[in-house]
């Protein structure tokens, strides 16, 4: 049992009384604290009410809803997502700097790429717990690093996601580094992502693929990716959830901002990978590491099989450089804009119907009011901008 008043969001004080169920699958030993005749393990838990119903404010079970919904139509889900992180120096005192732990770039071998040994105890540490790590390597940004685990399906993906933030964050710590998720945590250089790929399979099968098909992709598929350009707008609060996530979401640092798809082409939202076969999948680059996983792939697999429900069909792909349109061009092609702010994407989620079908009440209402108080802290906040800009000049 636990107090879940205490835990911002989920739930009133005269309804405190929650308890925790352990998944037995996730249960896990912690590396870093193995010693002779010592360990720590982790389970990961569901929230249950006292008459042991699913507690509807617990974000995983908000997920396993849409894997129910799923299963119900004959589909399973899939998901592999790819989150970068920064690793910054920290101060005398332990405390985070704003000096990136090394000056460089994308795919930088040694001596350059500092984070070698740290990515190295990390992915170690991942293959312990049981994560099959397919990528390691620095990104593009002073910093800024990217490992890759295999998907799964998508319960313990996010399982994966969550468990895997914890565990670079503590790697990192034990190196006198500190890993941020912050979407954009330095100005002019390129921030991090989440990008989430999915498929859907039937009977064992890809139900994307189709090997006779334009791009090699199933009418599923393109129903799929209608949803999530019809719906996209109405989820970004909850794939970017934060006011910094929009500091990303901006032209000129490789974030999709445009709404728009094709095959390959990564200036687009919503990309098709190469890989066919049983690999088909879909992936949605606008996500970001500070999203919470449960509630994000909730969100994208909600969209994409209500494309499915309502039979969409995407508009003309776009193989073009987006990053390099003016906005004329943007416009004759029709290519719209994710929201600009968190204000904005919090208006598109209150004025959609996929935010209450995808998080329940209880979740949706607190999510609202939570992200509308950052935002007014946020707007009413005095900046160092607004310092450096107005104070000597009025």
């Amino acid at each position: 049992m636990f107090d879940g008043s205490s835990i911002t969001g989920f739930s009133p004080i005269n309804k405190s009384d929650l308890y925790l169920q352990p998944d037995l699958n996730s249960f896990a030993v912690l590396p870093w604290t193995v010693e002779e005749g010592y360990s720590e393990a982790r389970f990961l838990c569901s929230v249950k009410n006292p008459d042991g119903t699913l507690y509807e404010g617990d974000p995983r079970n908000v997920l396993q809803k849409t894997v129910d919904k799923a299963a119900d139509k004959g589909y399973s889900i899939s998901v592999g997502p790819e989150l970068e992180f920064f690793l910054f120096q920290t101060d005398e005192e332990g405390n985070p700097t704003v000096k990136t732990h090394d000056n460089a770039g994308y795919f930088a071998p040694s001596p350059a790429d500092l984070g070698e040994k740290v990515r190295l105890e990390i992915y170690r540490a991942l293959k312990a717990m049981g994560f099959t790590i397919e990528a390691s390597h620095h990104e593009v940004a002073e910093g800024q690093h990217e490992i890759n685990f295999k998907y799964a399906d998508i319960l313990g993906s996010a399982d994966n996601a969550t468990t895997y933030k914890w565990v670079v964050k503590t790697i990192a710590k034990k190196f006198g580094l500190h890993a941020s998720f912050m979407p954009k945590p330095i100005f002019g250089i390129n921030g991090s992502g989440m990008h989430v790929n999915i498929s859907l399979f039937k009977n064992g099968e890809n139900v994307f693929y189709d090997p006779q098909g334009d791009l090699q992709l199933s009418s599923t598929a393109y129903q799929f990716i209608g949803g999530l350009m019809k719906y996209i707008k109405s989820f970004t609060a909850i794939t970017n959830p934060l006011v910094n996530s929009y500091k990303r979401l901006v032209p000129g640092y490789e974030a999709p901002c445009y709404i728009a798809w094709s095959a390959s082409n990564r200036s687009a939202l919503i990309r098709i990978p190469a890989k066919k076969g049983m690999a088909t999948r879909v992936e949605i680059r606008c996500p970001d590491p500070s999203a919470n996983p449960y509630l994000a792939f909730a969100a994208v697999a909600t969209a994409g099989m209500m494309g499915m429900e309502e039979n969409l069909t995407p508009v003309d792909s776009v193989n073009e450089d987006i990053f390099h349109m003016n906005d004329a061009e943007r416009k004759e092609r029709g290519i719209e804009n994710l929201p600009g702010s968190l204000e904005l994407a919090v208006a598109e989620l209150e004025a959609g119907t996929i935010g209450q079908e995808v998080l329940g009440d209880h979740v949706f209402g607190e999510f609202v009011a939570l992200k509308k108080a950052e935002w007014d802290s946020y707007r009413t906040a005095v900046h160092s901008w607004e310092l450096e800009t107005y104070q000597t000049k009025f």
